[in-house]
């Protein structure tokens, strides 16, 4: 397997029902033997794996047939924390996303995957058109902090459209598919836009 930026042959995969995005804040516990020894082996290498979201299936490894959406997320561990044994609380950050290739599984259960990383989103300014999004994300976090919750990783750039549109999408009550299908467009603006559409139809922006 090649570095932090790829291309891969051989990308570990963390199958969630759920989806990460570039930037985000993703905390795991895990104690599986097989994503213990991912943990391990991505903390000695410095290494990435990469978050995948179920579009079929379930995470259990005896729960049938899985199928992988084609995008994933780079995750970077930045935290462990051994709270028992056997146990581990992981805190990780999102990087690139992925382009998912052919996948397989070792005998472990453990998926591995061909992959390519894509370009970082370009960071572009947020448009006065959608600066009521960015502003009523910056009323969100202060009301989380005040009530002891800080769900994003800082610093917190408010004036950059693919930031404000990925953490929207983080704790939008909308569905994982529906959440997978924005983090995979490639365009941050239009994620932003349609982010700011769904507020307005809610009469929150």
């Amino acid at each position: 397997m090649s570095g932090a930026t790829g291309p891969w042959d051989a990308l570990p995969l963390f199958p969630l029902g759920t989806v990460l995005f570039p930037g985000g804040l993703l905390p795991l516990k895990v104690f599986e033997a097989r994503y213990l020894d991912l943990i391990g082996n991505c903390l000695r290498s410095g290494t990435p794996f990469a978050v995948v979201h179920i579009r079929q299936g379930s995470e259990l490894r005896s729960a049938g047939k899985t199928v992988l959406d084609s995008v994933g997320v780079l995750a970077h561990v930045q935290e462990v924390d051994a709270e028992q044994p056997g146990i581990l609380r992981v805190r990780c950050q999102g990087g690139l996303r992925v382009q998912i290739g052919a996948t397989r599984q070792r005998d472990d259960g453990l998926w591995l995957a061909e992959a390519v990383a894509d370009p970082p989103d370009p960071e572009q300014a947020v448009p006065e058109a959608l600066l009521p999004t960015a502003q009523a994300l910056g009323r969100a976090i202060e009301a989380l902090a005040g009530q002891g919750h800080q769900p994003f990783l800082a610093p917190h750039r408010l004036d950059e459209a693919g930031w404000v549109a990925n953490r929207w999408c983080e704790i939008l009550p909308i569905s994982s598919t529906a959440k997978q299908r924005l983090m995979a467009l490639d365009e941050p603006l239009l994620r932003l836009q349609l982010v700011q559409d769904y507020l307005h139809g809610k009469g929150l922006v």
